[in-house]
């Protein structure tokens, strides 16, 4: 039976055991430094152990601290681990805080322990990359494998399987489509050429063939049939399909097999996370901007007679439009004046509309002598109030608390191929770019690259950071979201 290799964090199940042994080490010996004690001896410390070791293990499922382990150097391991073990911590003082725990734990205990953490935890994933680098993953059982091509790209074909490690495999042997003189690549020998070599896997240790030829060659198609009848997994490399810096895996379509390509994806499990942080911060968020509404809006009415809140269409994930809901912070005319400002919008392309000072903005007069004057409307958008019915928008399931910002219709019919990547996800009240320089950040392709490296390198840990970045952001009041 072929095992399927893991896809998310269960694909370094050897690291996050490697970890969780290294935090209750780690715990363990700080007891006996520090304490004198026997941790599994004292039931609140017993205790104690087994929360950061959950802790521990569903931080680096949620945040998925685990990803690209095997691939990360010395420095960025270091500083990997420490961010992690960091995280871990906090969290556990979170804990103790909210149970009113932690007169019973001793602050000496928690420091040593963390900096044993620290230093078992970077030398265990260390020591541990190089025993796989060089003798592969003992977790799993390495297979034999024969890899097919031609012979012009062999070499080349061979060296990025080799230099990836061939997750699970050794190659064994290489088999040419047409006759050939080479007797090896990298030293790998050559076992034979494509007519007659089902008859050699039948009768060798062979647990998998790698195809990197033309599907459209009869030979090909008859060796793929034949390893079907043996029951020969065969890993089929669509060409077409590799693309530098997508993500692929194969999965079902409408009952037929295909080869999905795109910038990034989730686990169920991750999907989930997002979504019910994103439902209790929009339970919280929606009281906050009811108890503002009630504070400003009769502000507002006075200033500017009209509808307190203020509802565009805005351009959502994939496309998919709504109505994105503000405070209203402009006059009602906003819209129509917008045209006349134009030629000082800040963003020169055209892309994003932001002026140093705005006239539409409730309570903002330019006096005779050159003296600008702001009022309830400059406030609220300094100090982002007017975003706070966006959490309504999220409990409806058509924003995130992060991700990229809705562009208006007009500035979405202006898009590129590469601008559309903003919408791979849903729209957030807040993103990269804003805790990256917010409305300070003028040109529209420095947000783009932003939003796409939000994208590209997601998980539920980089959420979570970019949230604690934006309360320190707007507690700054660093510019509008």
């Amino acid at each position: 039976m072929y095992r399927r290799n893991h896809q998310d964090w269960s694909k370094h199940i050897d690291f996050i055991l490697l970890d969780l042994i290294c935090v209750m080490v780690g715990m363990v010996a700080s007891g006996i430094i520090v304490l004198d004690i026997s941790v599994f001896s004292y039931t609140p410390y017993r205790s104690l152990l087994v929360v950061v070791a959950l802790i521990d293990a569903l931080v680096m499922v949620f945040f998925d601290s685990m990803r690209n382990v095997t691939r990360r150097g010395a420095l960025s391991e270091m500083i990997q681990t420490i961010r992690h073990s960091a995280t871990v911590f906090a969290l556990a003082t979170m804990y103790m805080f909210v149970l009113k725990t932690g007169d019973y734990f001793s602050r000496s205990f928690f420091i040593i322990a963390y900096f044993i953490y620290i230093v078992l935890s970077y030398v265990g994933r260390v020591l541990w990359k190089a025993m796989i680098n060089k003798h592969g993953s003992p977790m799993w059982k390495r297979g034999k494998m024969i890899v097919v091509s031609n012979a012009e790209g062999a070499e080349k074909i061979m060296m990025r399987l080799i230099n990836n490690n061939v997750e699970g495999y050794d190659i064994v042997g290489v088999v040419f489509d047409k006759p050939s003189d080479i007797k090896e690549v990298c030293g790998v020998p050559v076992v034979g050429e494509l007519e007659g070599i089902s008859d050699y896997l039948c009768q060798q240790w062979i647990d998998a063939v790698y195809i990197d030829c033309p599907s459209t060659d009869p030979q090909i198609s008859k060796l793929m049939d034949d390893c079907r009848q043996m029951a020969l997994p065969v890993h089929y490399h669509v060409a077409s399909m590799s693309q530098k810096g997508a993500k692929q895996f194969a999965e079902k379509v409408g009952g037929t097999l295909v080869v999905t390509t795109t910038i990034n994806y989730a686990s169920p499990l991750q999907m989930f996370a997002k979504r019910c942080l994103d439902i209790l911060g929009g339970i919280v968020g929606s009281l906050i901007a009811i108890l503002i509404i009630l504070v400003v809006g009769p502000i507002i009415k006075i200033q500017s007679p009209g509808p307190i809140l203020f509802k565009q269409e805005r351009i959502g994930k994939n496309g998919k439009r709504f109505k994105i809901l503000k405070i209203r912070s402009m006059y009602m005319d906003a819209d129509e004046r917008k045209k006349e400002l134009m030629e000082k919008n800040r963003v020169k392309d055209g892309m994003m509309f932001k002026l140093d000072f705005d006239p539409r903005v409730i309570g903002n007069k330019e006096l005779p002598d050159g003296t600008r004057k702001t009022g309830i409307g400059e406030f609220i958008r300094k100090t982002s109030l007017d975003e706070f019915p966006q959490f309504f928008n999220v409990l409806f399931g058509q924003m995130s608390l992060v991700g990229t910002r809705p562009p208006t219709v007009d500035e979405w019919q202006k898009y590129k191929f590469h601008h559309r990547a903003r919408l791979a996800c849903k729209p957030g009240i807040t993103g990269m770019w804003q805790v990256s320089g917010r409305s300070e950040i003028t040109d529209f392709e420095e947000v783009v690259k932003l939003d796409t490296q939000y994208i590209n390198n997601w998980s539920f840990g980089l959420d979570i950071k970019i949230l604690f970045k934006t309360v320190g952001a707007v507690l700054r009041s660093d510019g509008a979201m």
